[in-house]
């Protein structure tokens, strides 16, 4: 059963990952044969996990500064990833953001501008090159992390949530752009206790979960890896199109 989930010789790309879900999902990719790419907006902590990686698993891994909000970086980043390993195995659309705004009509042009870029534009931008790259060549993987935001949305998150929702319309029109040679889907994840937790009120987000999340809690990081590696690897090879939702089953109870 291991051998389903080998990522020897491929190549993997995670955007937004140097911290959070991200960065267990590069770590789970080395530790399982995958050179990587880190790409987030701040260089030094991918530069520190890509040394970490090497030395834990002994896999190659570079590191590079990436905004997904801005579409000639993506172009960029593109290009690093076929210049130095010459391929791209599994993608992951994994940067995004979702500032808080006191109430809708206050929501700035700026801002919806800003979340539509990093959760959207960006990815799309992405996908489309490095997807294309992989239908022409040897195929691929693309996972796009999307949030239950997409089909259970508050109040407070409403530009992210549309942003969310265009990504996993996407990933449904790219599964059928790219067939047969590239898998397209996306893991949906809850509310995940990664760094972001910690500008939450951990106890009143605790005594919510006992109410609002069937499984009365939030999500470990670690626990982003099981979904991450099945859609990267052969385990998943005909599984396409497809959303797997990792948030203590809260989208069904949420609204």
């Amino acid at each position: 059963m291991d051998d389903r989930f080998d990522l020897s010789g491929k190549v993997a790309l995670v955007t937004g990952g140097s911290r959070g879900l991200g960065r267990e999902m590069v770590l789970a990719f080395a530790e399982h044969g995958a050179d990587v790419v880190i790409a987030s907006r701040k260089l030094e902590a991918c530069e520190e996990l890509a040394h970490e990686v090497t030395k834990q698993t002994g896999r190659r891994a570079v590191a590079s500064a990436f905004h997904a909000g801005k579409w000639e970086q993506a172009d960029h980043l593109a290009e690093l990833v076929y210049a130095e390993f010459g391929r791209c195995d599994v993608l992951v659309n994994n940067a995004g953001m979702s500032p808080l705004y006191p109430s809708l009509p206050e929501v700035s042009e700026e801002l919806f501008d800003k979340v539509i870029g990093v959760n959207f534009k960006g990815p799309f931008r992405l996908a489309s090159l490095i997807g294309t790259q992989m239908a022409e060549g040897a195929g691929g993987s693309i996972i796009n992390v999307s949030s239950i935001a997409a089909v259970a949305p508050t109040p407070h998150e409403l530009v992210y949530a549309g942003a969310k929702a265009a990504l996993d319309a996407m990933t449904s029109g790219m599964a059928r752009a790219f067939a047969p040679k590239v898998r397209c889907n996306v893991i949906m994840p809850g509310p995940f206790l990664t760094d972001i937790s910690k500008a939450w009120d951990l106890d009143a987000f605790n005594a919510r979960a006992k109410t609002e999340i069937p499984l009365q809690r939030g999500g470990e990081a670690h626990e982003i890896v099981g979904a991450a590696l099945y859609l990267a690897s052969d385990a998943s090879s005909y599984t396409s199109g497809a959303t797997i939702r990792i948030d203590g089953a809260m989208a069904y109870t949420a609204g």
